[in-house]
């Protein structure tokens, strides 16, 4: 072999090595990542002005739903002040496949894409796949199908140019009428919120997505909405520590890459005044990042929430989360604002050189670890029918099987007499329901009726007397709401009608509502039957239709008490 062959092969082989090394470092947990030098982020870092050095902490506001005007604004941002990535809202999956290619070139380092995908790329985009909320899930006993559930998210993230997701929601629900989380969290068990959570990061992040547990300390237990106002947490420390902050413990043990602070004053972690956590060092670096030992990305919750803006304006709250800890600011109100007060403040000395640069490095890291090093602009062919796949469509439909709580009723479940005449009644709804067109392929002697959630006392009377000829009644209770609300907005006079209907023979009841709304239905215990649904979808229709005549066993279980009739727990799993 000639002196220059053998110096080919041994640049081949160098070639190769490096190439295998930083596939490797790419394949690593991202926590375990930080630790090893990166030569791609110490050679951005570098090359990065001051100015864009803060940039890189900035994360800005984008829609596909507001006009070729609002796009073009929020390029123009990207152009002038190369901030460090975008968190997409409502839109569509093509329009933002498009929008993420043209807003890509505009940047000097790719940016990081992010979006609030609690169940899925349906949270925010339309034409997409829906998968269960998080109270849902908080029902089912097998957390193998919540992993898989991750898994797809994260392939369908990727495959249109996003690589965060601000999500699991890691909140223990305890209070029944939380106005922002609620139907968000995986129930008020603090031990299921942490394994489902758990279950749903690490699938997401095997799919190589970086994820984000929220909203830490825990926005569980709450009655004022953060976005609207600052909640307070009167809790003790050590209740804190034993209830709310237990699902983050355990995340950070299992290696999230990130976590969200709520807009929540918290007096026994931090006594400032009206201070929010998000502004708070005390619970940021004192708490998460010295005593829990949190290494991965610490992001804000929406710098424009009026929970941070209300006492902390002008730019303010953005400087306070820099110097509280905080990696990434998300949706300042003014990003161009913030990033010059914060240079304000490191020409002042408030946070030391060593500080920042691990900020700055840390989300060039998550940059790395995503792949944005080897950049490559979305695919867009065949996109809708990629994230729109046959198995994602048969995962939602396993997961709503598996979700399906039987809170009463197992004699009569799977035992009805498909050949008596059957009322097929859905209650909130104004035409079919897939509930009833389903339930009508089995039950062939059965008519359906609908009861509008205002419906008139006369009216109710007269369906009631044609009721009487009846021999079963299968009753949907449906909350046709955008979101599942914990109460119920029917009449009292429906909810009257739906007790009535309950104390019938052979009465099967199917509630596709929150959870919560079985409490404000008193006589609802008395039906027959009783099917905890969860939300008003139809894979939950399809589900229910599924147990009522025997097709599947139900075995979940509820994640939240809701009364004393049903708790925590309960849940009859035939065999």
């Amino acid at each position: 072999m000639t002196v220059c062959k053998k110096i080919r092969c041994l640049s081949l082989l160098l070639f190769f090595c490096i190439v295998t090394l930083c596939a490797s470092a790419q394949q690593q947990p991202f926590i375990t990542s930080l630790s090893v030098q990166n030569h791609w982020v110490d050679s951005v870092y570098k090359k990065l002005s001051k100015k864009h050095r803060v940039a890189q902490l900035l994360f800005v506001r984008a829609h596909t739903n507001r006009g070729q005007a609002y796009a073009d604004s929020v390029g123009q941002v990207i152009k002038n002040q190369q901030v460090g990535g975008l968190v997409f809202f409502q839109g569509g999956p093509g329009r933002q496949a498009d929008l993420v290619n043209t807003y890509q070139q505009l940047a000097q380092v790719p940016l990081l894409i992010a979006m609030d995908g609690e169940w899925g790329l349906g949270m925010r985009l339309d034409s997409t796949i829906a998968f269960p909320y998080q109270m849902t899930l908080g029902a089912i006993q097998d957390n193998q199908l919540i992993y898989k559930m991750g898994q797809e998210v994260a392939a369908q993230f990727k495959r249109i140019g996003a690589q965060m997701n601000f999500a699991p929601d890691m909140d223990v629900n305890n209070n029944p009428d939380n106005p922002v989380i609620n139907y968000r969290s995986f129930g008020d068990n603090k031990y299921n919120v942490a394994e489902k959570g758990i279950a749903y990061m690490q699938g997401m992040q095997s799919g190589g997505l970086l994820t984000t547990a929220k909203h830490f300390p825990g926005h569980g237990d709450t009655n004022v909405d953060s976005h609207q106002d600052l909640p307070q947490l009167p809790f003790s420390r050590a209740r804190l520590d034993s209830l709310e902050e237990y699902p983050f413990r355990e995340a950070i043990k299992a290696g999230i890459s990130g976590i969200m602070i709520a807009h929540m004053n918290i007096p026994s972690l931090d006594t400032t005044a009206r201070l929010p956590s998000t502004l708070s060092r005390p619970i940021i670096t004192g708490i998460l990042k010295d005593s829990l030992g949190f290494k991965g990305l610490v992001v804000s919750d929406a710098m424009e929430m009026k929970g941070v803006t209300k006492f902390f304006p002008n730019g303010e709250a953005d400087v306070r989360a820099f110097l509280a800890g905080n990696d990434i600011l998300e949706l300042s109100e003014n990003s161009d604002r913030a990033i010059k007060m914060i240079r304000k403040a490191i020409r002042k000395d408030e946070i030391t050189k060593d500080e920042f640069v691990a900020k700055v490095k840390k989300v060039l890291a998550a940059k790395y670890w995503v792949g944005l090093n080897h950049y490559e602009p979305v695919n867009t062919t065949n996109l809708s029918a990629a994230i729109n796949n046959t198995s994602a469509k048969a995962l939602v439909q396993q997961l709503g099987d598996a979700a399906i709580t039987l809170l009463k009723g197992d004699s009569l479940i799977g035992k009805l007499d498909v050949t008596k005449r059957t009322a097929l009644v859905s209650i909130g709804a104004t035409a079919l329901t897939p509930y009833q067109q389903e339930l009508g392929h089995y039950f062939t002697n059965s008519m359906p009726f609908y009861i509008p959630k205002d419906m008139s006392v006369a009216d109710m009377n007269t369906m009631l007397q044609g009721l009487k000829g009846f021999d079963q009644v299968i009753v949907g209770v449906h909350d046709m709401r955008l979101r599942p609300a914990s109460k119920l907005d029917y009449s009292s006079n429906v909810k009257l009608m739906i007790a009535e209907l309950a104390g019938k023979p052979n009465s099967v009841i199917s509630v596709f509502a929150n959870p919560y709304t079985i409490a404000g239905l008193p006589g609802l215990e008395k039906a027959g039957a009783l099917l905890a649904c969860y939300q008003k979808d139809d894979f939950m229709q399809l589900a229910a239709v599924k147990v009522i005549t025997g097709q599947i066993k139900p075995t979940g279980k509820l994640p939240v008490s809701i009364n004393s009739f049903f708790t925590n727990g309960m849940g009859i799993v035939m065999r």
